[in-house]
């Protein structure tokens, strides 16, 4: 029991510190807040659709021909990976196959698992179409709440860096002008002492 909780704990502590990194990388990315924001809701909504495997390079094309950042709609995209596909897909799916009417979604339900989703996309394109439309039910509100995540987190960040480098600028500033007034003084002094040398 105590091996079991020990696993449980290690396997949080994991996904803390990859939600850690990916929260780094995201808002250490260079550019426009905006562009940076946009870019992630893109990443997150394209992560909810069907095309795994597909959706970096779709991610990435139309982000660049959307003019918004590539990185950070790289970066949404991960949202789907191989511990959250299953609980996404499975829940597309659903949404989606109530709104069609497709009554077969207890099988989902009964077996929970990747290989049983993706004998389940073999099975024919209306549970690609069910997957489709739940992933766009679901990815639109995840995508705007991205959004202002996003933005918000950014902008803290590059405000902070702004604010350091300021403090770092006024640091050296003061520090130039105490050595200048250092050398200043210095000067006198020595004009001081040649007047009295040739007084003497």
């Amino acid at each position: 029991m105590e091996k079991k909780n020990e696993h449980i704990g290690n396997q949080k502590s994991k996904f803390h510190t990859a939600l850690k990194k990916t929260y780094d990388r995201l808002v250490k990315i260079r550019g426009q807040p905006r562009e940076i924001a946009l870019g992630f809701a893109l990443g997150i909504f394209i992560g909810m659709s069907p095309s795994i495997g597909f959706q970096t390079p779709i991610a990435i094309f139309f982000a660049s021909l959307l003019k918004w950042n590539k990185i950070s709609a790289a970066v949404g995209v991960w949202i789907s990976n191989p511990l959250t596909a299953p609980v996404i897909y499975g829940i597309t799916y659903i949404i989606g196959a109530t709104l069609l009417g497709i009554n077969n979604t207890s099988k989902l339900s009964d077996d929970f698992q990747p290989a049983a989703i993706f004998a389940m996309l073999s099975k024919g394109p209306e549970i690609i179409w069910a997957m489709i439309i739940g992933g766009v039910i679901i990815g639109l509100p995840l995508a705007v709440m991205a959004y202002y995540f996003c933005y918000s987190a950014v902008q803290k960040y590059q405000e902070d860096i702004k604010r350091k480098l300021a403090k770092q600028k006024a640091k050296l500033a003061k520090q130039k002008q105490k050595l200048a007034k250092k050398r200043e003084e210095r000067k006198q002094k020595k004009k001081k002492k040649k007047k009295k040398d040739k007084v003497t």
